[in-house]
């Protein structure tokens, strides 16, 4: 085949190649349109209280500006390690607490702060280029499970949740150690909370987009490419999620695991919800 034909073939392949993209992102919906199923008991006093540790990160960021906007969130602890331009701000405003904090193996400096959470959002996590795989475990497994512990003996009655951010494609037999480490998390959170007053959800976001302050144009070129395949998830629809299942109880019950398609839909209920007049 000479040099002349075999670029003519691959202009034709590149020609369909691209007229299929371009018939999937015009057919499919961006995201997800699908609303959860009418709430059975929703009480926005489930979250009255909020905790959200890692709050500078990615996820975290996106948590805690959800939270910050929610009218029924009377409290907002803020655990951290370093501060960040919203937790700043937060505090200044004083919509939040913050509690500088650096053993999370050990949660006895928060005596007087546990008594008070109705529901904690769990970011907190690093990227295995980070870390050592051991390190990996402790805080992806050891540091939530420590907490959950502490705020299981901290008095609070009521109900409460403990929403967790895990990963898609976390796997007990994955060949990734990260998906294991996840995986492992999940089960041994819901077996600590099985029976108890606190419930756990486990939330597995795909492609994570930053909050507006942090976009740029990665952002945009990942909603642009995996949007329509409901792949990517605003890091606030994530928060939004965790507020709407917070609220609805026992509805959806410790050991839940709602992957990227289940968070979307949380968080349309969230945003259906507050516009509703």
């Amino acid at each position: 085949m000479s040099y002349t034909r075999k670029l003519r073939k691959l202009a034709v392949t590149l020609a369909i190649l691209s007229a299929v993209v371009v018939a999937v992102l015009v057919v499919l919906p961006r995201g997800s349109d699908t609303m959860p199923p009418p709430a059975k008991d929703f009480e926005p006093s489930r979250h009255r209280v909020v905790a959200v540790f890692g709050a500078t990160g990615t996820v975290g960021d996106g948590l805690l500006k959800a939270v910050m906007n929610d009218p029924d969130v009377e409290k907002i602890h803020v655990i951290t390690r370093r501060p960040s331009p919203r937790i700043e701000e937060g505090a200044a405003s004083g919509r939040i607490a913050v509690t500088t904090h650096t053993d999370y193996l050990d949660y006895s400096s928060l005596g007087e702060i546990l008594p008070e959470v109705d529901a904690v959002f769990w970011a907190i996590g690093t990227s295995t280029r980070n870390v050592s795989k051991e390190k990996y475990g402790v805080i992806h497994v050891d540091y939530p499970v420590a907490f959950v512990e502490a705020w299981l003996t901290a008095g609070k009655e009521g109900d409460l949740s403990f929403h967790y951010v895990s990963g898609s494609g976390a796997k007990k037999d994955s060949s990734w150690h990260w998906a294991r480490e996840k995986a492992r998390a999940e089960r041994v959170l819901f077996e600590l909370a099985e029976g108890t007053k606190v419930r756990v959800v486990s939330y597995r976001p795909a492609a994570v987009i930053h909050t507006a302050e942090r976009a740029g144009l990665g952002d945009s070129l990942m909603q642009f490419v995996l949007g329509p395949f409901k792949l990517t998830v605003k890091s606030t629809a994530i928060g939004q999620a965790m507020l709407e299942v917070s609220a609805r109880g026992d509805e959806v019950g410790n050991g839940t695991i709602l992957e990227n398609t289940d968070i979307l839909m949380y968080a349309n209920g969230y945003s259906n919800r507050a516009a509703s007049p």
